[in-house]
């Protein structure tokens, strides 16, 4: 595995890991209903590339072949860990450890001093896993759908 930043000619592939991830791996956890209005198919990449542009990016390629993502994450310099999807086919796999343990050391590097998150029901054992604290749970709504999600929060130490 090979971990790079993302750059704009990523954008569709990106799109759909995430539409792959929360049609696929997400269906023990949301309903029909959710998943769709959580990740509309086909994927509108218009919004992705607006959502995409402020944050850093990290993605995961298979080594064997460059076409094949992963994973990837998407962060704030503030220490806000806002995307973290894994494709289907490389679920346990290391793959979101290794992106969120290279996120981590680059926000520890600008001296930030907490990291937090928005973890799905799928995503908060994940991100408990790796240090991770649940601060609040949270209700929100998305395009119609009810969802249940949790504020987490994990301090770091100095470089």
């Amino acid at each position: 595995m090979r971990i790079r930043p993302y750059s704009d000619k990523d954008l569709a592939a990106v799109a759909q890991l995430f539409t792959d991830a929360i049609h696929g791996l997400a269906v023990t956890h949301y309903d029909e209903a959710q998943r769709k209005a959580w990740a509309p198919q086909p994927p509108d990449l218009g919004i992705w590339e607006r959502r995409l542009k402020p944050l850093k990016v990290l993605l995961a390629q298979d080594a064997q072949n460059s076409d094949g993502l992963l994973g990837f994450v998407g962060y704030e310099e503030d220490g806000h860990i806002d995307l973290m999807f894994t494709s289907p086919l490389a679920a346990r796999r290391g793959v979101a450890s290794q992106l969120l343990g290279r996120a981590e050391a680059a926000l520890r590097e600008l001296g930030v001093a907490q990291l937090y998150t928005e973890a799905s029901l799928l995503g908060q054992p994940f991100f408990a896993r790796q240090g991770f604290t649940v601060k609040e749970e949270q209700h929100i709504e998305l395009r119609g759908a009810q969802f249940r999600r949790f504020a987490m929060v994990k301090a770091l130490d100095k470089p």
